[in-house]
């Protein structure tokens, strides 16, 4: 991520860090495989370390850090109910716009108000700006500085009374009032919308509007017009005009002008600030919105949570459907302007660099970088998030008791699972190229921009959007065994920060947004998204390897990571040990670098998740859980305890053979478990010693009912 940040996160990370340096709680989940003790005791203290930090953040990590936070029954601190709250609440009130965009909820700024909070209208080159106030906006660094004067602004059928604490307040005196901006030079290209700071009184039947002249039509006129919704009341409200969408928001922007469309006179309005902004939203926060309202009720099993967002979750999911064109393309075709997924920095074929202002936006986590148009990221998280989504309509079609909200915007499962088939198989012909034999990024020209992008790579074979071909080829090149030709990190190389493989494997100068301007003077691993690396990816890679090559091969690779974590404790900690004294530059809290490990980086927090959702192969569902344990070949069982799955706490041993499951608390309703294929019988034990045969029967493909009612110990052997 850049290298900006704010300051309310820098504050909540000071605050996380705190928590990180107290003693582990003794009910903080444990990882135990006999004669693994030492390195699986280091993997707990990496996962205490980034636990606290874990709750809810922007909407980018709704499921990155649900998969972390809400599973470890950890009742010291009120860490587990915390959370728990902490995600129903900010889950609930994500904001959905009027067409179901999900907000990306990241800190201030000048951008777009449901976007990322850069780029922003002073960053541009033909960009217009005025702000009368800075009261409640973010800091220097994320605007510009100078605060404007409504000296040079015309106004009619009003009057000016002044800038007060809040901005330019205006009378207005007639109906039909407006103010008109002191030239301006703006490219609509660099202007998708424009944004308006404002309160009014007496304005409620109001139908306020934009308009603008060019250098070809010098003149105000009704052709060129754009209405938006009034705002009374006593708050600044901060609306985004998508001025993009009017056929004539086109050639040299030369004038605006607001009219406020009063039907009488005798109201007023506070004019905060009046700018252009560029389009930020984010094109994959409807599927991590969905992933997270997905994985918070499968792990709290919050009936009256999932009847609150069923249809939020779905309205999401449906726009993804509308705005970006999937069930035509069957891939997420991104259409904002400046989202097209070329570069903002370009050289002609002489090495001339060209900067286009207003190209390259970002759309996800790795925000500098363009992607966009043919979005493979956003697909691979798309395909995702079809999978969970039918899995919870086919949740709410076998538990009519729920009361789920169905209707016009319920999903078929079955329908949604074949479109993911289609999305995979477009996918995988789209993104796939054949020479390097990996996915890689295209734009709106159909130009493919392949600089060996790990994170994307390694998360489509986790979330089984690569197809077994592809996915043994992305491991054979991560793995070294296969050389790209043209890769600046090839081989051992590609692992050369050991904690993860390097973001990306070919130098990057020339495929990011505009404003990026000088990548060429950043080393390669200098840069956390040019050969650089993030701790918490290494998840991807973890599961990666144990669908593709297997549990030994995974466990290797945890524990290479488990060795270096070892050395930086006796450092003292990230910051010491990478204190110069070795290769390596961290970036967080404001300054840049190669190495995502700490401060705004709360994803480190996943590594350790690959004991429970891997090597386990627990999931939780709405009415049950799934087991499919995978263990490397030199563990005889694999225990994890203090699993807070809905109300029970479990305690979970898995050998090759057998499923053990101790549990604390009880419940009148016995789970739908799937198991690894095979013939299972059950045996149970009360909580005075008293062994129960148990029943176990199927009631659907691969689904079967645990009677465990009364017990504290369940036992599932293969016959």
């Amino acid at each position: 991520m850049w290298v900006l940040w704010s300051m309310t996160l820098v504050a909540a990370l000071a605050v996380a860090g705190a928590s990180a340096s107290e003693q582990i709680p003794d009910d903080f989940p444990r990882f135990q495989v006999p004669g693994r003790e030492k390195p699986l005791d280091t993997l707990r203290r990496l996962f205490w370390l980034h636990y606290p930090g874990a709750g809810p953040k922007a909407t980018l990590w709704d499921e990155w850090l649900s998969l972390a936070s809400l599973w470890p029954a950890v009742d010291t601190g009120g860490y587990a109910d915390s959370f728990r709250q902490q995600w129903k609440q900010v889950l609930s009130a994500r904001v959905i716009d009027a067409e179901g965009y999900v907000a990306t909820h990241q800190h201030a700024s000048i951008a777009h108000p449901l976007g990322w909070p850069f780029p922003f209208w002073n960053q541009g080159r033909r960009t217009a700006g005025w702000h009368f106030s800075f009261k409640d906006t973010v800091g220097p660094g994320w605007r510009t500085d100078k605060l404007s004067t409504p000296d040079d602004w015309q106004v009619l059928h009003a009057e000016s009374a002044g800038v007060t604490e809040e901005g330019w307040k205006v009378i207005l005196t007639g109906a039909n009032s407006s103010v008109t901006a002191p030239p301006c030079d703006v490219d609509p290209y660099e202007s998708p919308f424009l944004q308006l700071r404002w309160k009014g009184k007496g304005i409620e039947d109001a139908q306020p509007y934009i308009e603008w002249t060019t250098r070809e039509q010098p003149e105000f006129s009704p052709e060129r017009r754009f209405y938006f919704s009034p705002h009374a009341g006593d708050t600044i409200h901060y609306e985004a005009i998508p001025m993009y969408r009017h056929p004539l928001w086109k050639g040299d922007i030369t004038r605006l002008r607001i009219g406020f469309g009063n039907p009488k006179p005798g109201g007023e309005v506070v004019i905060q600030a009046f700018f252009t902004q560029y389009d930020t939203r984010h094109n994959i926060n409807a599927q991590n919105f969905v992933r997270g309202c997905a994985m918070y009720f499968w792990w709290t099993r919050d009936l009256n949570f999932l009847r609150q967002n069923l249809n939020r979750m779905r309205l999401a999911l449906r726009y993804l459907m509308t705005e970006h064109h999937t069930l035509q393309e069957k891939v997420v075709d991104t259409r904002w302007v400046g989202h097209e997924g070329r570069s903002g920095v370009r050289y002609t074929p002489d090495g001339k660099k060209q900067i286009v202002h207003g190209s390259g936006v970002g759309n996800n986590y790795w925000d500098l970088l363009p992607f966009g148009a043919k979005d493979v990221y956003a697909t691979v998280h798309y395909y995702d998030a079809l999978r969970k989504m039918a899995e919870i309509e086919q949740e709410v079609i076998r538990n009519p008791g729920w009361n789920m909200p169905r209707g016009v915007y319920a999903f078929d499962p079955h329908e949604l699972l074949k479109h993911a088939e289609e999305v995979k198989a477009a996918g995988n012909r789209l993104f796939w190229n054949p020479q390097t034999r990996r996915f890689a990024p295209v734009d709106a020209d159909g130009v493919m921009h392949d600089y060996g992008f790990t994170f994307l790579n390694l998360e489509a074979v986790a979330y089984d959007f690569a197809t077994p071909e592809h996915a043994r080829d992305i491991l054979a090149w991560v793995c070294g065994e296969r050389v790209v030709e043209g890769d600046t990190a090839q081989g051992k190389d590609i692992y050369f920060w050991r904690f993860a493989p390097r973001a990306s494997t070919r130098r990057n100068i020339d495929y990011y947004f505009w404003a990026w301007i000088s990548p060429e003077g950043i080393a390669f691993g200098d840069q956390v998204q040019d050969g650089g690396a993030v701790l918490g990816f290494s998840y991807y890679d973890l599961m990666a390897r144990l669908k593709v090559r297997g549990a030994d091969d995974a466990w290797n690779r945890l524990q290479e990571i488990l060795r270096w974590y070892e050395e930086v404790e006796r450092a003292g900690g990230y910051r010491k040990y990478y204190d110069g004294s070795r290769p390596g530059t961290l970036q967080g809290g404001g300054t840049a670098g190669g190495l995502g490990l700490d401060m705004e980086f709360f994803e480190s927090v996943l590594v350790p998740q690959v004991m429970l959702y891997g090597f386990l192969g627990f999931q939780p569902t709405g009415d049950g859980f799934a087991i499919d344990p995978r263990l490397p070949s030199g563990w005889e069982s694999l225990r994890i305890d203090r699993i807070r799955w809905q109300g029970l706490t479990l305690a979970i041993t898995v050998t090759p053979t057998a499923i053990r499951i101790e549990k604390e608390g009880d419940s009148d309703e016995a789970p739908l478990v799937r198991l690894p294929a095979g013939s299972w019988r059950a045996t149970g034990k009360t909580a005075n010693g008293e062994q129960r045969q148990v029943n176990l029967r199927m009631v659907g493909q691969n689904l079967r009912r645990l009677e465990w009612r009364g017990l504290r110990e369940v036992v599932l052997a293969r016959r």
